[in-house]
């Protein structure tokens, strides 16, 4: 007699073949976004979905941004040697400082407490709307 292959066997390997070309693909796709991925040289900072500058990042420089009702919340940012990080931060939970610098297009460190996003963009793209209505 021959021995039949068991249909839970073919869904295995099935399985299995699924789940390697996902990583597959995925591998390539993280790969290509870090590959691929281009410096900035501008930092763009909201504050309560509001602009409130950009600066340079070719420039070395210290900004502090005071939020709240009489200016309680404080937003320290360091621009230095071509990257961008939060230095200070009152918030309560402190992510914002502890995030790494970023100096690559499309980096962002966002402190959501006291509503402050720093984006670093390519220059080219730094007066491009945000949001196409």
């Amino acid at each position: 007699m021959k021995k039949q292959k068991c249909f839970s066997d073919l869904r295995f390997r099935n399985d299995i073949i699924l789940i390697a070309a996902l990583l597959i693909i995925s591998a390539i796709g993280f790969l290509y976004l870090f590959v691929f991925r281009t410096e900035g040289n501008v930092v763009r900072v909201s504050v309560d979905g509001k602009d409130y500058g950009t600066f340079s990042l070719n420039e070395n420089h210290i900004e502090e941004i005071r939020t709240g009702k009489e200016g309680e919340n404080l937003n320290r940012f360091v621009i230095s040697d071509g990257t961008v990080f939060m230095q200070e931060a009152t918030c309560p939970d402190g992510i914002c400082v502890s995030h790494r610098p970023v100096f690559r297009d499309g980096e962002s460190i966002v402190c959501l407490p006291n509503r402050v996003v720093i984006t670093v963009v390519d220059e080219a793209d730094a007066d491009a709307p945000d949001i196409v209505a």
